[in-house]
Protein backbone atom coordinates (compact mmCIF):
# COMPACT_ATOMS: atom_id res chain seq x y z
CA UNK A 1 0.00 0.00 0.00
CA UNK A 2 1.23 3.42 -1.02
CA UNK A 3 0.90 5.00 2.56
CA UNK A 4 1.92 8.16 3.06
CA UNK A 5 3.46 7.92 -0.39
CA UNK A 6 2.32 11.78 -2.12
CA UNK A 7 4.61 11.69 -4.94
CA UNK A 8 2.47 10.48 -8.55
CA UNK A 9 5.95 8.79 -10.40
CA UNK A 10 4.47 8.65 -13.55
CA UNK A 11 6.17 5.50 -14.79
CA UNK A 12 9.43 7.50 -14.54
CA UNK A 13 12.39 8.79 -13.39
CA UNK A 14 12.43 11.92 -11.12
CA UNK A 15 14.76 13.67 -13.52
CA UNK A 16 12.43 12.92 -16.30
CA UNK A 17 9.04 13.53 -14.30
CA UNK A 18 10.73 17.21 -13.36
CA UNK A 19 11.33 17.94 -17.06
CA UNK A 20 7.95 17.27 -18.17
CA UNK A 21 6.44 19.01 -15.39
CA UNK A 22 8.45 21.61 -16.15
CA UNK A 23 7.90 21.65 -19.82
CA UNK A 24 4.02 21.08 -19.23
CA UNK A 25 4.07 24.56 -17.17
CA UNK A 26 6.00 26.22 -19.40
CA UNK A 27 4.04 25.69 -22.18
CA UNK A 28 0.87 26.39 -20.09
CA UNK A 29 2.60 29.90 -19.56
CA UNK A 30 3.21 30.48 -23.03
CA UNK A 31 -0.14 29.01 -24.29
CA UNK A 32 -2.54 29.87 -21.53
CA UNK A 33 -4.12 26.02 -21.79
CA UNK A 34 -3.06 23.27 -22.70
CA UNK A 35 -4.39 19.59 -22.90
CA UNK A 36 -2.87 16.93 -21.11
CA UNK A 37 -4.25 13.55 -19.07
CA UNK A 38 -5.84 14.78 -15.92
CA UNK A 39 -3.25 12.77 -13.77
CA UNK A 40 -0.27 15.05 -15.09
CA UNK A 41 -2.98 18.27 -15.37
CA UNK A 42 -3.34 17.41 -11.51
CA UNK A 43 0.78 17.60 -11.11
CA UNK A 44 1.13 20.40 -13.57
CA UNK A 45 -1.30 22.45 -11.59
CA UNK A 46 0.99 22.19 -8.58
CA UNK A 47 3.96 23.76 -9.96
CA UNK A 48 2.13 26.71 -11.82
CA UNK A 49 0.36 27.76 -8.75
CA UNK A 50 3.82 27.40 -7.07
CA UNK A 51 5.74 29.53 -9.82
CA UNK A 52 2.56 32.27 -9.99
CA UNK A 53 2.95 32.21 -5.66
CA UNK A 54 7.04 33.01 -6.62
CA UNK A 55 6.22 35.26 -9.23
CA UNK A 56 3.83 37.40 -7.55
CA UNK A 57 6.57 37.98 -4.89
CA UNK A 58 8.63 39.23 -7.63
CA UNK A 59 11.65 39.12 -6.06
CA UNK A 60 15.45 38.26 -7.77
CA UNK A 61 15.60 35.36 -5.54
CA UNK A 62 12.46 34.33 -6.62
CA UNK A 63 13.09 34.52 -10.20
CA UNK A 64 16.13 32.94 -10.10
CA UNK A 65 14.64 29.64 -8.35
CA UNK A 66 11.51 30.12 -10.97
CA UNK A 67 14.50 29.60 -13.92
CA UNK A 68 16.18 26.73 -11.56
CA UNK A 69 12.30 24.77 -11.68
CA UNK A 70 11.44 25.89 -15.62
CA UNK A 71 15.10 26.10 -17.33
CA UNK A 72 13.56 28.65 -19.66
CA UNK A 73 14.53 32.43 -18.76
CA UNK A 74 12.07 33.38 -21.50
CA UNK A 75 8.73 31.71 -20.24
CA UNK A 76 9.75 33.30 -16.33
CA UNK A 77 10.24 36.53 -18.05
CA UNK A 78 6.52 35.97 -19.64
CA UNK A 79 5.63 34.42 -16.10
CA UNK A 80 6.84 37.75 -14.16
CA UNK A 81 5.38 40.57 -16.07
CA UNK A 82 2.22 39.10 -17.82
CA UNK A 83 0.77 36.11 -15.72
CA UNK A 84 1.59 37.25 -12.31
CA UNK A 85 0.38 41.18 -12.82
CA UNK A 86 -3.24 39.60 -13.37
CA UNK A 87 -2.95 36.96 -10.17
CA UNK A 88 -2.24 39.44 -7.75
CA UNK A 89 -4.81 39.95 -5.95
CA UNK A 90 -5.77 36.39 -5.85
CA UNK A 91 -4.90 34.35 -3.00
CA UNK A 92 -4.53 30.67 -4.43
CA UNK A 93 -6.56 28.91 -7.23
CA UNK A 94 -4.58 30.48 -10.25
CA UNK A 95 -5.73 27.27 -12.70
CA UNK A 96 -8.70 25.14 -13.74
CA UNK A 97 -8.72 21.79 -14.86
CA UNK A 98 -11.71 21.05 -17.11
CA UNK A 99 -12.10 17.51 -18.11
CA UNK A 100 -12.68 16.46 -21.74
CA UNK A 101 -13.29 12.88 -22.14
CA UNK A 102 -11.15 10.12 -23.50
CA UNK A 103 -7.92 10.08 -25.43
CA UNK A 104 -8.82 7.99 -28.67
CA UNK A 105 -6.05 5.91 -28.89
CA UNK A 106 -6.01 4.32 -25.29
CA UNK A 107 -8.60 5.71 -23.00
CA UNK A 108 -6.85 8.14 -21.07
CA UNK A 109 -8.84 10.29 -19.51
CA UNK A 110 -7.84 14.12 -21.18
CA UNK A 111 -8.48 17.27 -19.14
CA UNK A 112 -7.51 20.89 -20.44
CA UNK A 113 -5.36 22.83 -17.73
CA UNK A 114 -5.90 26.82 -17.88
CA UNK A 115 -5.66 29.98 -16.03
CA UNK A 116 -8.83 31.04 -14.59
CA UNK A 117 -8.89 34.05 -16.18
CA UNK A 118 -8.22 32.31 -19.70
CA UNK A 119 -11.02 33.16 -22.48
CA UNK A 120 -10.51 31.02 -25.41
CA UNK A 121 -10.57 32.75 -28.86
CA UNK A 122 -13.14 31.96 -31.01
CA UNK A 123 -12.27 29.20 -33.80
CA UNK A 124 -11.41 30.24 -37.17
CA UNK A 125 -14.41 30.26 -39.46
CA UNK A 126 -14.70 27.08 -41.03
CA UNK A 127 -13.32 26.32 -45.16
CA UNK A 128 -16.04 27.27 -47.65
CA UNK A 129 -17.62 24.13 -49.10
CA UNK A 130 -20.77 26.22 -50.86
CA UNK A 131 -20.60 28.51 -53.39
CA UNK A 132 -21.43 31.31 -51.92
CA UNK A 133 -18.55 31.11 -48.95
CA UNK A 134 -15.91 30.12 -51.77
CA UNK A 135 -17.05 34.20 -53.34
CA UNK A 136 -16.53 35.60 -49.28
CA UNK A 137 -13.00 33.33 -49.77
CA UNK A 138 -12.16 35.07 -52.75
CA UNK A 139 -13.54 38.65 -52.16
CA UNK A 140 -11.49 38.38 -49.00
CA UNK A 141 -8.10 37.49 -50.88
CA UNK A 142 -9.14 40.23 -53.93
CA UNK A 143 -9.23 42.89 -50.98
CA UNK A 144 -6.02 41.58 -49.26
CA UNK A 145 -3.83 41.93 -52.39
CA UNK A 146 -5.45 44.82 -53.34
CA UNK A 147 -4.04 46.33 -50.27
CA UNK A 148 -0.82 45.41 -50.69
Amino acid sequence: MRHLRKTVKLGRSSAHREALLASLVSNLIAARRIRTTIVKAKLARSLAEKMVTLAKTGTLHCRRQAIATLRREDRVAQLFSEVAPVFKDRKGGYTRITRIGQRGGDGAEMAYLEWINFVPVAKKEPKATTPEGMEKKLDKEVKKDAAT
